[in-house]
């Protein structure tokens, strides 16, 4: 018998798919099959040209992810097996870093090490109310494995990410608000008006311009140059300037101006 999907994938209204780490017994805990399975369905649904942007969330409503699977890797014992395991997972969340449309992480409950790892490998994040983010690899004697430190380094800058992993500290949705490790607070569940009034702008983009923002974010996360970031900045202009979408919006603009 096949073992059945851990990643429920959900095509939503107007290009919003949703991703769903469907292992709430076991608090949705990142197995490497877990991690791979959900890398190949970023990869797919960001190639479909009609996505506009995906959102990760875990099932239940106690954990979005709480860390690698421990029973899955207590067999990595060497230098080599746990460099190995630290490839293949960080891999996986470059899948996400990279996806060609922008992807959400909503922490519809707790994300704790590897958890938080995978929330700021998305390029947003949103925080039920009462939700909260720890790094907390070090009460393993562990540092992130995932490619997770660089990224809560560029996210809250070194003291914040020192504090935080040394403390083993579980932020709050409200203080991840103010450190900028959350975009928003949803205080009304995922179906309710927060969630609805922060996606909405972004469902009345199209998948062109949303392949095109992502691609200027992502050239700053991926370290590239100044003036290698400029060039694509320029090329995503004339692309999207020159689309019968810009002279659409524009046309319609003009219209209302003149009347």
């Amino acid at each position: 018998m096949a073992n059945p999907s851990a990643i429920r994938i959900d095509k939503r209204q107007n290009g919003h798919v949703d991703l769903t780490i469907d292992r709430a017994h076991k608090h949705n805990a990142l197995s490497r099959a877990v991690l791979a399975e959900l890398a190949a369905a970023v990869r797919a649904q960001g190639r479909d040209p009609d996505t506009k942007f995906i959102v990760i969330q875990g099932a239940g409503d106690r954990y979005f992810a709480a860390g690698g699977d421990l029973v899955d890797l207590s067999s990595i014992r060497t230098p080599e097996a746990a460099k190995a395991m630290s490839t293949e997972a960080r891999a996986a969340l470059d899948e996400i870093r990279s996806c060609q449309v922008p992807v959400i992480a909503y922490l519809n409950g707790d994300a704790i090490g590897g958890g938080a790892e995978l929330a700021l490998a998305c390029d947003m994040r949103l925080f039920r109310a009462g939700a909260r983010m720890g790094y907390v690899q070090a009460k393993l004697a562990i540092t992130p494995a995932w490619g997770g430190g660089v990224d809560l380094c560029a996210l809250v800058g070194a003291p914040r990410a020192l504090r935080m992993m040394a403390r083993c500290e579980m932020v709050s949705a409200e203080l991840a608000l103010q450190w900028g490790l959350a975009d928003a607070i949803v205080h009304d569940g995922r179906e309710g008006s927060d969630m609805r009034e922060f996606l909405e702008p972004l469902l009345q983009r199209s998948p062109l311009i949303m392949r095109a923002i992502k691609r200027q974010t992502q050239a700053w996360r991926a370290g590239r140059g100044y003036a290698e970031r400029r060039e694509a900045e320029q090329q995503d202009l004339v692309a999207t300037w020159t689309h019968d979408d810009h002279w659409r919006a524009a046309d319609n603009i003009l219209s209302k101006a003149k009347s």
